[in-house]
């Protein structure tokens, strides 16, 4: 008894998502390896002919782009790889962002990429972020492409009736006997075997041993979806306790005010004390007191820091690195890498991309299971009422016998009638 609920719960929970289910997992799929994907699909502007000689000072590049990019889109920082082989790329984000009035193409920003050439100097392509084939899976994994204050709280209930459906789907495998778990943990097809059976084996056997870390992904996600997941995780992280993130204000001193911005220093400075890095990340500095920040990018998310330097002198002001950070802020730092595996490396992104797949999948396998099972009780009922309706023909044709049926008695022996 209990498990016909349990069944019909599950069904209900997975006619609920699916459909956000299936987009999230595709989408999710696309996107786990857009950091490779990217300079394979853009080699036109993302890589360069590997050079011997040094790259042209960053303060010049920087100048070229501004001139590409015009006034009215200021670069706001600059991401350089630690690669001879890859371009530099400056963004520029509107100062006044376009609000999202409903759907994701209503309030394209104007955010202008300039890739440029580092060893010539030449502007390889500009071209509006907004509209590049990754941004646009990754705002259709975070919001379906709808405003975030619409899509997000869609996305979070649907990814919480997914964590129920997978919860209660483990309840309904777990097989009663040894005899039934030989059936459980893998495929036993033959040449026969009915595509009903492989779908249903799909459904279970995949979703079985893809559960944790679909378990993993779903959770990871929910941090972003409701602020209450993210205070709580960061709760559990800090043994109980509610530790105050501080933003702490770093300034530069204006009383070396330069008009020009010290990033050839800022630069070398970084490349000398991480010279191992992936990518650094370069800010260009908002206003006057604005200090210059560096993100350096590492293979292992816990090796990651940024640096604060004085915008007039280059003078390093403050680093923050993973022993800086309370036990909360650690979680949160790493909630992106283990969403999509990559705290795991590459073997950890794999993994990442078929448990999205299978999560995808379970409700196409549930829906046809479904429907299957319906088809057959229409089908059951069908035969019944049919049965019905040819005895009852049967039996107008012969009153007789059905005089005789209730006379005595469906099996012809009487209904206790005295003689």
């Amino acid at each position: 008894m209990v498990k016909k609920y349990l069944r019909i719960t599950h069904l209900w929970l997975g006619l609920a998502s699916g459909l956000i289910v299936f987009i999230l997992g595709v989408s999710g799929c696309l996107y786990v390896f857009e950091e490779e994907l990217r300079p394979i699909a853009y080699a036109d502007h993302y890589r360069v002919e590997g050079a011997k000689k040094e790259p042209l000072p960053v303060s010049d590049l920087l100048k070229t782009a501004e001139i590409a990019l015009g006034k009215e889109s200021p670069v706001s920082s600059i991401v350089i790889y630690n690669s001879n082989e890859r371009s530099y790329m400056f963004r520029s984000f509107p100062d006044k962002p376009v609000a999202h009035k409903l759907w994701y193409w209503e309030g394209i920003e104007d955010r202008q990429d300039a890739f440029v050439n580092p060893y010539t100097g030449e502007v390889l392509k500009i071209k509006n972020s907004e509209f590049e084939f990754f941004r646009v899976v990754m705002w259709l994994h975070w919001s379906l492409l709808l405003k975030t204050e619409i899509g997000q709280p869609i996305v979070g209930i649907a990814t919480v009736i997914f964590v129920l459906s997978l919860i209660t789907g483990l309840v309904l495998w777990w097989p009663k006997n040894k005899s039934a778990a030989k059936q459980r943990f893998w495929f036993r097809w033959k040449t026969g075997t009915k595509w009903k059976r492989k779908n249903y084996d799909l459904h279970n056997i995949l979703g079985y041993y893809m559960m944790v870390f679909a378990l993993i992904i779903s959770l990871t996600g929910l941090v972003w979806a409701f602020d209450w997941f993210e205070n709580s995780v960061s709760w559990v992280a800090n043994g109980g306790r509610t530790i105050e993130s501080v933003q702490e204000t770093i300034t530069s001193d204006t009383a070396n005010f330069s008009s020009n911005i010290p990033t050839d220093l800022v630069f070398e400075q970084v490349k000398k004390l991480y010279p191992n890095a992936v990518r650094y990340l370069i800010s260009i500095p908002e206003d006057s007191l604005s200090a210059q920040t560096v993100h350096v990018k590492f293979s292992s998310r816990f090796d990651d820091t940024t640096i604060y330097f004085d915008r007039y002198t280059g003078e390093q002001l403050k680093t923050i690195g993973w022993n800086n950070k309370s036990n909360g802020e650690k979680m949160t730092f790493l909630n992106y890498d283990i969403h999509v595996g990559s705290i795991l490396g590459f073997p950890g992104k794999v993994l990442a991309f078929f448990a999205s797949l299978v999560a995808a999948g379970l409700p196409v396998t549930g829906f046809l299971i479904w429907w299957g099972r319906r088809k057959k009780e229409r089908g059951y009922k069908k035969r019944k009422n049919t049965s019905k309706k040819t005895l009852n023909e049967k039996n107008k044709e012969n009153p007789y016998a059905q005089n005789s049926r209730s006379k005595f008695g469906a099996n012809g022996e009487g209904n206790n009638v005295k003689a």
